[in-house]
């Protein structure tokens, strides 16, 4: 006898059978992102973004200074699809080329931060008592001051450049990571398998790094990419105030600030920077939002 299967019963075959078949953890996290459609979507502007900056000579027409002073001051059109500034520069161009600054001072600063900031916070949750009081008060005086303006503070004690953006923005996100890091570290240095490890006598840096680490990642993935976005903001602002990035190279906040004088008869100059730093923004966001869903155990369905 035949069996019987209505439409809804094929639907929900159907899903059941794209549900992962896997219990890889990772595997698991990766459905369940796949099924968010707005980190789907963050996810793929993030990558054109990453084609931008990795290949922005490909992308765009002119070059990162190119300056065409006859063509000053032009509205978008076909030849500038974002019009031009008072140097007779593409506005499109300039933005691309200035998505692998921002992309390079965010990625980089986090990486700086993460790596410091996490070492601060793993070695305090491991060893507790007067090593985590010392660590964490450190983090707390650096933390009670705004994460803007101590970059700004150091930006302007090293001075203007890239390398040195990085390194103020770094500092100022140290107490973020180490911060959660530790929380992260706290919630599985009594776990069962951390006891087992430590009664076979493996040293403080097999656990820390072999065992403690990598059960953190989730945490530090999604505060990672929470943290680009704010670095690229934090970036931006330094070189609208004048201690960021310098000309010529291609920056959102410089375009930004080197546009305020032309709001009135040249909207379109700082108009698209700032819609690029919206989206960026706008778009890191989502993506660690959903990051977050799919890594929390309780989102399994």
């Amino acid at each position: 006898m035949a069996k019987m299967c209505t439409p809804a019963m094929e639907k929900l075959r159907r899903k059941q059978g794209s549900k992962p078949r896997k219990t890889d953890p990772w595997h698991e996290a990766w459905y369940r992102f796949r099924r968010n459609r707005a980190a789907m979507v963050s996810l793929a502007i993030l990558l054109v973004m990453i084609l931008f900056a990795l290949f922005p000579s490909f992308f765009a027409r002119y070059g990162e200074d190119e300056q065409i002073y006859k063509d000053a001051f032009i509205k978008p059109c076909l030849e500038h699809p974002l019009g031009t500034d008072n140097f007779g520069r593409d506005i499109l161009s300039r933005i691309i080329w200035g998505t692998r600054t921002s992309l390079l001072i965010g990625i980089s600063s986090v990486i700086v931060s993460l790596v410091l900031g996490g070492m601060c916070g793993l070695i305090a949750a491991f060893y507790g008592g007067k090593v985590d009081n010392t660590i964490m008060r450190l983090m707390d005086v650096l933390y009670a001051l705004p994460s803007l303006l101590l970059a700004i503070a150091i930006a302007a004690a090293l001075g203007s450049g890239m390398r040195n953006v990085i390194l103020a923005i770094a500092v100022s996100q140290i107490p973020s990571f180490a911060r959660v890091v530790r929380a992260a570290a706290l919630t599985v240095r009594n776990q069962e398998y951390i006891e087992a490890a430590r009664s076979s006598g493996s040293s403080p840096l097999r656990l820390m790094f072999r065992h403690m680490l990598p059960n953190c990642l989730a945490t530090i993935i999604v505060q990672a990419t929470l943290g680009v976005a704010g670095a690229i903001i934090s970036g931006a602002s330094l070189s609208f105030v004048g201690v960021g990035v310098q000309p010529p190279t291609a920056e959102w906040g410089y375009m930004l600030s080197s546009a305020r004088q032309y709001i009135r008869q040249a909207w379109w100059i700082i108009t698209f920077p700032g819609i690029a730093i919206m989206i960026a923004i706008f778009t890191l966001n989502t993506l660690g939002d959903g990051l977050r869903d799919a890594m929390d155990p309780k989102m399994k369905r």
